[in-house]
C-alpha cells in the first residue's frame, strides 16, 4: 500500500503540467489583512510560526521577510521565525529536524515518494479541508502534491530542467545555434573547447546534478511506459536505463566538465556549478527553473546572466524510446508540520496568494503555480519555461524525488561514482535494483 501511494503522487506530475495552465481564477486572491490570513486567536495569543526556505541569498531573501512582515503586520500576535538556508543545508537539517520531532511549522515539500515517506510517518498534516480554496484555485498543480487523494501541500513553483548558457560566450565561440541533438551537444562542446572556453558546470560534489544527466538520458531512452512502470513494480530490468548510463559514460568521457567538478557544490558562492555560470566562467550549466534566480543572488551586481542569458532543452538520443519534448522537472510547494498551529495553513495559502506569487515572479524566483502571476515572470529564458512546461507530452519527476529517499540516494550515489570513474552502466542498475528490492 506504501508503494502505491507512491506512486500516485510521484506521477501525478503529468498530469499537474497538463492542467496548471487551465487552472482556475476565481479573482483577487486575499490580502493579508483579510480574513484568510488573519489569526483564529484574533490576536487574543501569541503564536510563532517557523518558516524555512532556500531563498538565502539577494532579492529572494529580501523579498521573503518582508513577506513575512507583512503577514506579521496584517495579523497581531503572529510572528514569523524565518529560516532562510542553502538548499542542501535545508535539505540535511530538515531531515534532522524530522527525525528529532522538531520539525519547522511551514517547510518545502517536492512531492512524490519523499512526499509520501513523510506523510507515512505523520510528520505533514493534511491541509485538504482547510486549504481548499487555495486547493481549488491552483488546480491540477495540486496533484503531485496528494497522497490518497488528500492534499499536504501548496506547490508555488513548478518547472522543468534544462541547460542554462551564456549567450555572450557563445557568440564569442561563433556557436550560432542552440543543439538539438547530442551529436549537436558535441559539435558545441568541441568548439567551445576550441575557443578555450570551459564548456559545462556540473555540482557533482551534491550528487544530485551530477543525478540528473542519467535520469535526463533515462528519459530520453526508455518510454513513458516503462518510466511510469518503474516506480509501481520496482523493476530496472529493461535494457534502455543501461543505455542511459551508456549515454552518461560517452559524455563524461568527452571531458565537458569544469576543473574539479567532482567536488564542486551545486549553488554555494562564486566557486559553485551555477557561480561559475553566472561569472562567465562556464558556458552551460544543466538546472532548473529556479536558476536565474540563484545566479543571481551569485553576482555583485545582482543581475546574474542578465540579458546573456539563455537556455536550451536536454538534446535528444538516437532511437530513443522517449519523446524527445518530454522533460525532467518538478516542484516545490509549502506544506505545514503535523502539529503547526493553524494560523501555520494560514501563512501557507498566503504565500499563493496573487500578490506574493507575483512578486516571486517578478524576481525571477522560479515559475508560479498561480496563474494569475505568471504574465509577471521578467527573464526572457525562464519565460519560455512556462510554455516548454505546460506543451510537454509528459514531465519526469526527479527520479530521487518520485523513488523515495532510500532508491534515490542509492542511485545518485552510484551515479556520482560514475562521474568519479568507478561505476559502470551496469552498476547504477544494480545499485538501484538492489535498493529497490529492499524497498519490496
Amino acid at each position: 500500500m506504501a508503494r502505491m501511494r507512491r506512486a500516485t503522487a510521484a506521477f501525478a506530475l503529468a498530469t499537474t503540467v497538463a492542467l496548471l495552465a487551465a487552472a482556475c481564477s476565481s479573482g483577487d486572491d486575499n490580502e493579508p489583512g483579510t480574513d484568510s490570513t488573519t489569526t483564529s486567536g484574533g490576536g487574543d495569543k501569541d503564536v510563532t510560526i517557523t518558516w524555512w526556505h532556500n531563498s538565502n541569498t539577494g532579492d529572494g531573501k529580501t523579498y521573503y521577510d518582508k513577506v513575512a512582515a507583512d503577514f506579521e503586520a496584517a495579523n497581531p500576535g503572529v510572528t514569523i521565525d524565518v529560516n532562510a538556508m542553502q538548499h542542501e543545508d535545508m535539505v540535511t537539517k530538515l531531515e534532522a529536524a524530522f527525525q528529532a520531532g522538531d520539525a519547522p511549522d511551514v517547510y518545502m515539500e517536492r512531492g512524490g515518494g519523499e512526499l509520501a515517506d513523510h506523510v507515512a510517518a505523520g510528520l505533514t498534516k493534511d491541509i485538504s479541508d482547510s486549504a481548499a480554496d487555495t486547493i481549488a484555485k491552483l488546480g491540477g498543480s495540486v496533484g503531485g502534491f496528494q497522497v490518497d487523494g488528500k492534499t499536504y501541500a501548496l506547490p508555488f513553483s513548478l518547472g522543468v530542467v534544462g541547460f542554462w548558457y551564456n549567450k555572450a560566450l557563445f557568440e564569442q565561440a561563433g556557436i550560432t545555434d542552440v543543439p538539438t541533438s547530442w551529436d549537436d551537444m558535441y559539435d558545441v562542446i568541441d568548439t567551445l573547447k576550441g575557443a578555450g572556453i570551459e564548456p559545462i558546470s556540473v555540482g557533482a560534489g551534491d550528487k544530485w546534478p551530477a543525478a540528473h544527466y542519467w535520469y535526463y538520458f533515462s528519459l530520453r531512452e526508455c518510454s513513458e511506459d516503462t518510466l511510469k512502470g518503474a516506480v509501481t513494480s520496482l523493476d530496472f530490468s529493461d535494457p534502455c536505463f543501461v543505455k542511459a548510463g551508456e549515454d552518461l559514460e560517452k559524455l563524461i568521457a568527452a571531458e565537458p566538465f569544469n576543473a574539479g567538478f567532482l567536488t564542486t557544490p551545486a549553488q554555494t558562492g562564486a566557486t559553485s556549478a551555477s557561480g561559475l555560470l553566472a561569472t562567465g566562467k562556464v558556458a552551460i550549466e544543466m538546472q532548473g527553473h529556479w536558476e536565474p534566480g540563484v545566479m543571481q543572488g551569485l553576482t555583485e551586481d545582482g543581475l546574474g546572466l542578465g540579458e546573456n542569458t539563455g537556455w536550451f532543452a536536454f538534446p535528444s538520443v538516437d532511437d530513443g524510446e522517449g519523446d524527445p519534448a518530454d522533460a525532467l522537472g518538478g516542484g516545490d510547494a509549502w506544506a505545514v508540520g503535523a502539529n503547526a498551529p493553524d494560523e501555520a495553513v494560514e501563512f501557507a495559502k498566503y504565500l499563493l496568494s496573487d500578490e506574493v506569487q507575483k512578486g516571486f515572479a517578478e524576481l525571477d524566483m522560479g515559475l508560479p503555480t498561480n496563474n494569475t502571476a505568471s504574465q509577471y515572470v521578467s527573464d526572457p529564458a525562464l519565460a519560455t519555461l512556462l510554455d516548454v512546461r505546460d506543451k510537454a507530452p509528459y514531465v519526469q519527476l526527479y527520479f530521487d524525488t518520485a523513488f523515495g529517499s532510500a532508491i534515490g540516494g542509492a542511485m545518485n550515489d552510484e551515479i556520482a561514482l560514475m562521474f568519479a570513474g568507478q561505476a559502470s552502466p551496469q552498476d547504477i542498475v544494480d545499485a538501484t535494483q538492489a535498493a529497490a528490492d529492499a524497498e519490496k
